[in-house]
């Protein structure tokens, strides 16, 4: 429990991080005509047909994109949802320091998955955080972030490595291998996975979002035992209020 809470007050600062470049390789979530048109390397996620929703994953669309968020967050008639770390020895937290998302404990070296298919959006490829210094993308060391098929951006962070053949662009399935658990960024020297849920705002470098902008417990308690509670009506309702600014 000592090191548990050593390691939430070190992640309180958790963020988004940054690949070989100054700042994350991001690619446009252009997933609907209103959108900004993609990057070449881009890889456009088919939508499913929007459904009325379910008690066990659909859930209400949201609204239209908007000049800060071009990827629409949409009901699926069923979606896919893994709980990210593949071990079976493993601890999260109901809450998180600053902010909302959670930390998952596990051995460095459990392989990180796809909490559901999608394309990859964003990674990080090396670990330029300095210890001491403030709030910002360095914070998560190697990290990736994927949209969802459901429209949600899921982002890992503190990993070990990213996997072969993860890149921006890449279209990926539930349960896909993406890395391993690490503890690079501000991680505390803890190895562990820091996982946010938000709507993919168009924004590069958008971190604070990326990080995490709705509590994933319920979520991640509900993917573990298998089932498929989705995120997309929270997520929509915070982008509706908040307009992609965090």
């Amino acid at each position: 429990m000592t090191v548990l809470a050593v390691c939430l007050a070190g992640c309180g600062n958790n963020s988004g991080g940054v690949p070989v470049s100054a700042t994350p390789q991001f690619v446009e979530p252009s997933v609907t005509s209103e959108a900004a048109a993609p990057t070449p390397s881009s890889v456009v996620p088919s939508q499913p047909a929007a459904t009325s929703p379910s008690a066990s994953a659909s859930a209400t669309p949201s609204a239209t994109p908007s000049s800060t968020g071009s990827a629409t967050i949409t009901a699926s008639k069923k979606v896919k949802y893994v709980f990210p770390v593949k071990a079976s020895n493993v601890d999260w937290h109901t809450t998180h320091s600053k902010y909302k998302a959670t930390d998952i404990f596990a051995d460095c070296g459990e392989s990180v998955v796809a909490t559901t298919s999608g394309v990859v959006l964003e990674i990080s490829l090396k670990d330029v955080y300095v210890k001491g210094s403030p709030d910002g993308p360095n914070n998560g060391g190697l990290s990736v972030s994927l949209l969802g098929d459901d429209g949600v951006r899921y982002y890992g962070s503190h990993l070990s490595k990213v996997q072969s053949g993860i890149k921006k662009g890449v279209r990926v399935t539930a349960g896909q291998l993406l890395g391993k658990v690490g503890h690079t960024g501000n991680a505390n020297g803890v190895c562990h996975l820091h996982f946010g849920i938000s709507p993919p705002c168009a924004k590069v470098g958008d971190w604070k979002v990326r990080r995490g902008v709705v509590w994933p417990y319920s979520y991640l308690a509900s993917w573990r035992k298998g089932g498929s509670k989705s995120p997309v009506a929270e997520v929509a309702a915070w982008k509706r209020s908040h307009n992609c600014k965090a």
